[in-house]
């Protein structure tokens, strides 16, 4: 039985994932790999967006890859499933634990590793929100997060919610951030533009901003990636009060 949820076919969207399937089920021999596929995809993506009038559609990585829009069709049966494969290829394995680093530490690096992904692929922002099917890698990556909280005393399900905090929170940070080229593209810098010649109606706005020293950078990401841990530092030790 095929099973579908908005228009895409679950269980080939699960086979092109999870079944590793080297190319078309039918038709003349594969000249093209998944890989290739979700590579062409990523590099529009990342050029030019997933929507909008010169964003990713099958047609433009047909033509990257020198195929037809049908012959495409033959190895992914749509854009959705794409973006899926997409995904999975621009999250990539997760790296490797900090040698020696406890879980707090590991934790640290695994939303900054997260946070640069974003970062380094702007769609894929958007491509992660709301119930969808995770592919090898993304579920490996959720692996290193319950396997650092072994031992601290969250139930499993607290493990999994620690996972979902820290994803908010790079991804949040990741699309707000200002590119790298950007220029005076800071946060404080935009608010005091809107502030400037309005103090009266925003007091506490304005003394907040110019406290601000100009040549620091954001620190966004850092203070609340702290405080985040500093919560789940809080709760391991009552979890270890109560074992004790």
């Amino acid at each position: 039985m095929t099973v579908e949820t908005g228009g895409v076919d679950q269980r080939r969207l699960y086979e092109l994932l999870w079944g590793a399937p080297t190319g078309p089920r039918r038709g003349p021999r594969p000249t093209l790999t998944l890989a290739a596929i979700a590579r062409a995809g990523i590099t529009i993506a990342d050029a030019d967006g997933l929507d909008g009038l010169d964003g990713l559609t099958m047609q433009r990585v047909a033509e990257s890859l020198d195929v037809t829009k049908m012959a495409l069709y033959r190895y992914v049966p749509g854009r959705a499933e794409l973006v899926a494969l997409m995904l999975e290829a621009a999250v990539g394995e997760p790296p490797a634990p900090p040698p020696g680093a406890d879980w707090r530490g590991r934790l640290d690096d695994w939303a900054r590793q997260l946070f640069d992904r974003f970062r380094r692929h702007p769609w894929a922002q958007a491509a992660t929100v709301g119930p969808r099917l995770p592919g090898p890698n993304e579920l490996a990556w959720l692996e290193q997060v319950v396997a650092a909280l072994a031992g601290t005393g969250l139930t499993g399900g607290e493990q999994l919610d620690v996972a979902v905090l820290l994803v908010g929170h790079a991804r949040n940070l990741a699309q707000h951030a200002a590119p790298d080229d950007a220029p005076g593209g800071s946060r404080e810098a935009g608010f005091g533009v809107l502030v400037r010649g309005r103090e009266e109606r925003f007091p506490a706005l304005d003394a907040a901003l110019r406290g601000i020293d100009p040549d620091t950078p954001d620190q966004a990401l850092d203070f609340g990636l702290a405080r985040i841990l500093d919560g789940i530092e809080a709760l391991v030790a009552t979890r270890s009060t109560r074992r004790s």
